[in-house]
């Protein structure tokens, strides 16, 4: 299989998960308390052309989604080892323990959303969601595999790489319909509202920067009991039980575009992170209220996504975009979600 390097920075150690995030203002007494450290002030310019280092990982068909971070870095094996999958466009690693990914990568532009603005994409080679459907993925050995059988009597929805971001090929849009990029959302109020919209915002981010990676990472995190001690707690779907269900949905984004016209190959870089919890939100909640530290995501799924000199030279993306999601009941709420093929009971 041909080796498609690509550009990565330096990573540090990583840190162990089990920090609670504070996910909206009004929860901040239910959770544990984020520690923010103030980091030393670094240019948020980064010279694409000259990396810091390079990791081979397998090919992406020339989309660099591991670019600027990789949370399963194979030379130091730094997070929890998991099932390392390169699709079209995305790339993920499965948790073979919980049954769905640990995490999952993108990498979006206007071209690869077809939205060119040199040219219209060619639909003869577009990719029709209504031609895939969900399937067990065979590359993860069958005893730790997710199965149909799991979602059938579940009252939950899926999250996977959005069929929208899929539309460059059949084999694309097929490869989102895989179990091994599913994980388990409650679905009104939730997946195919509130969720589905920050997804399309995610998409919108293109129409402001050249390059948008998005990551999205499953959590579990802790929330205190009546007698003041915090405890996990989560459910198993599944017939036996199967496939853990995330307590909450963190989306890590970073965004480039040429800091100025006459510097094109100088990358100002935006990041920023969110977290959501698994549960109903109502529609005018403000998308800033879930607004975390790129660290305290990494510290509570026991990765780190993205290097320290990009964490901390990147400009807040909520200061140089709007951070806003509008929530709109209509029909069009479902299709957001590409037409979402809930495999769950209804």
């Amino acid at each position: 299989m041909p080796i498609l390097h690509v550009a990565v920075f330096a990573v540090g150690a990583a840190v162990g998960a089990g920090t609670a995030l504070a996910i909206t203002r009004k929860q901040q007494s239910n959770t544990l308390p984020i520690s923010i450290t103030k980091s030393p002030t670094v240019s948020s310019l980064v010279d694409i052309r000259h990396p810091v280092s390079s990791l081979e990982v397998p090919p992406t068909s020339g989309t660099e989604i591991l670019k600027y971070g990789n949370p399963a870095n194979q030379i130091t094996l730094q997070g929890p080892i998991a099932d390392l999958l390169s699709r079209k466009v995305y790339a993920a690693g499965y948790d073979r323990r919980l049954r769905h990914p640990a995490w999952t990568a993108e990498h979006l532009t206007r071209a690869s959303l077809g939205r060119s603005l040199l040219e219209p994409p060619d639909d003869s080679d577009n990719g029709d969601r209504s031609r895939s459907q969900f399937e067990e993925d065979k590359s993860i050995p069958d005893p730790f595999r997710a199965r149909l059988s799991d979602y059938l009597l579940a009252e939950l929805v899926i999250q996977r790489v959005p069929a929208a971001d899929a539309k460059m090929s059949q084999e694309a849009m097929n490869e989102t319909f895989l179990l091994s990029n599913i994980a388990p959302q409650v679905g009104e109020g939730f997946n195919r509202t509130y969720w589905a919209y920050l997804e399309r915002w995610c998409r919108d981010l293109t129409l402001s920067f050249d390059h948008v990676y998005v990551f999205t990472i499953p959590l579990y995190l802790p929330s205190r009991d009546t007698d003041g001690k915090y405890r996990v707690k989560y459910e198993v779907i599944g017939k036996p039980p199967n496939v853990a269900v995330p307590t909450h949905f963190a989306k890590v984004i970073l965004a480039s575009r040429p800091a100025s016209p006459t510097t094109p190959n100088i990358a100002e870089l935006s990041a920023g992170a969110f977290v959501l919890p698994n549960a109903p939100i109502p529609d005018e909640t403000p998308l800033t209220n879930f607004t975390v530290p790129v660290d305290a995501v990494e510290k509570a799924a026991g990765l780190q996504i993205l290097p320290d000199q990009i964490k901390q030279g990147a400009r807040q993306i909520c200061q140089t975009t709007e951070c806003k999601v509008v929530v709109k009941r209509f029909d069009d709420a479902r299709k957001l979600i590409g037409n979402s093929k809930s495999i769950s009971k209804k």
